[in-house]
């Protein structure tokens, strides 16, 4: 645990701040939650009027304000004390890893079997984030076309996004950005100048390879809607009906090339013949193309909803990348490989996917915080949605319905995790004082009864951490 200090020299607070005022200036006058201010976040106000030929200002990027040195470091022996009593709980069961590490300097104030593999459910989706922002870089985006063979044949590429729209883009959108119908009217136009009316349509989804669903999955994981099919195209991440767990497509790469042929035909284009799965001919004529939003916001997206099918798309884009099989087994290696490519000890890990949805997947919670330290570090850019982007409580995503009283509300990011018996929560916490404390609890054998009783034990944990005046003057 001594190696966790050194990466986390220089570390800055978990804070998200907005521009150079930072959140410090936004949290000071209510804009959002914070240190400052518990009131829900206000609706956006009415614009104001545009003035002709005014420049607008540039958009505001997230960044992390640097830590005060001076702020006082909790009380090891009071934060493991209340790590202790959490493990215990009986609603915790017997297999349980906390680990608390000071987020400026590294110090690890609490380790309660930190070291040791734990089934990590949907917390892996940390690692996975982290490993395709530093392989393709937070500004890549992905890339689905339509080519032009011999005989006119027109063939859909997918690239990996599977969150293509049916209908026309939206530029303020991450699930949506690109739109199909954009790309039909720009595949119409292109063959319009070609003088061509006529053709037929393929679908090549080859940059994925192996089964669509993992083996440590079960039965009804798709069939409940908590996956789709892993493909490397898809629209609305395969959803029947617009839900989070909805039914799914059973083949997502043949759907979207179906709804593409219906809109080339509403753009004139007469497409004959059924789609069906093809390869691309070398060498073939791009005839369109739409790009997905950056990566830094699909990650944040996965992160904050915890969709199990955009995370696994991103695993695959790690290994076709680092040029592995873009299939689970591919997936999971590269996943891990960058994990250890960025310097993180990853001694006993295993991945059976990379979405934490199947039985077998094994990482320790020091792990886990030491991902988050190494994603908070100002020499790891590329790493800091991994960071900031986790859900805020009481505010966002997983945790909008958490962890939503003082003194945690708006002063925690954290992904949760959630499998028949397992709960997990890693992220940040921010002491009254002020001090950024990175954490990760695992509890991997939890009695029956589900998730309200282990849940709350490690929320009130977290409670704890966050009200703690274990860092003030007695």
């Amino acid at each position: 645990m001594a190696r966790r200090a050194a990466l986390a020299a220089g570390v800055v607070t978990g804070v998200l701040v907005l521009g150079a005022g930072g959140y410090v200036a936004a949290d000071a006058y209510d804009l959002v939650p914070g240190f400052l201010t518990l009131e829900p976040v206000p609706d956006p106000p009415q614009p104001f009027p545009t003035i002709p030929g005014a420049v607008e200002a540039p958009e505001l990027e997230p960044v992390l304000s640097e830590a005060d040195p001076s702020a006082p470091v909790p009380d090891a022996a009071e934060l493991t004390a209340l790590a202790e009593a959490a493990a215990d709980h009986v609603w915790m069961g017997d297999s349980v890893g906390i680990v608390v590490a000071d987020q400026l300097t590294g110090e690890v104030l609490v380790d309660l079997d930190g070291d040791q593999p734990h089934v990590p459910a949907s917390t892996a989706k940390v690692a996975t984030g982290a490993a395709v922002l530093s392989a393709l870089g937070p500004d890549a985006t992905l890339t689905t076309s339509v080519v032009q063979g011999p005989g006119g044949r027109l063939v859909l590429v997918g690239g990996g996004d599977v969150m293509l729209a049916a209908g026309a883009g939206d530029p303020e959108a991450t699930n949506g950005r690109a739109g199909l119908a954009d790309l039909a009217a720009e595949v119409a136009r292109q063959l319009r100048l070609a003088g061509v009316t006529e053709v037929t349509l393929g679908v090549d989804d080859t940059l994925f390879s192996g089964p669509q669903a993992a083996p440590g999955w079960g039965e009804d994981v798709i069939s409940l809607g908590f996956v789709a099919p892993v493909t490397a195209l898809a629209v609305n991440i395969a959803k029947t009906r617009d839900e989070p767990y909805p039914p799914r497509h059973a083949d997502p790469s043949l759907h979207a090339g179906e709804t593409l042929a219906g809109l080339l035909r509403e753009q004139g284009v007469v497409v004959t013949g059924s789609v069906g799965r093809e390869v691309a001919p070398a060498g073939a004529r791009t005839v369109g193309t739409v790009e997905s939003a950056p990566l830094r916001e699909v990650v944040r997206y996965a992160l904050h909803t915890s969709d199990n099918t955009v995370t696994e798309v991103l695993g695959r884009m790690v290994a076709v990348e680092r040029g592995l099989p873009g299939s689970f087994q591919g997936a999971t290696r590269a996943v891990l490989a960058e994990l250890g490519r960025l310097g993180l000890d990853t001694d006993g890990a295993a991945l059976a996917d990379t979405s934490g949805l199947a039985d077998g997947s094994l990482l320790s919670p020091a792990l886990l915080v030491d991902l988050v330290l190494h994603a908070a570090d100002p020499q790891n850019a590329a790493l800091l949605p991994a960071a900031v982007d986790l859900p805020v409580a009481g505010w966002q995503g997983t945790l909008e319905d958490r962890l939503g009283q003082s003194p945690a509300r708006g002063l925690v990011r954290a992904k949760t995790g959630s499998l028949p018996g397992v709960t997990s929560l890693a992220g940040t916490v921010v002491t009254p004082s002020g001090r950024s404390l990175v954490f990760a609890v695992i509890a991997d054998d939890t009695p029956p009864g589900g998730q309200l009783g282990p849940r709350r034990v490690i929320d009130t944990f977290v409670q704890q951490l966050a009200g703690c005046g274990c860092d003030l003057p007695r």
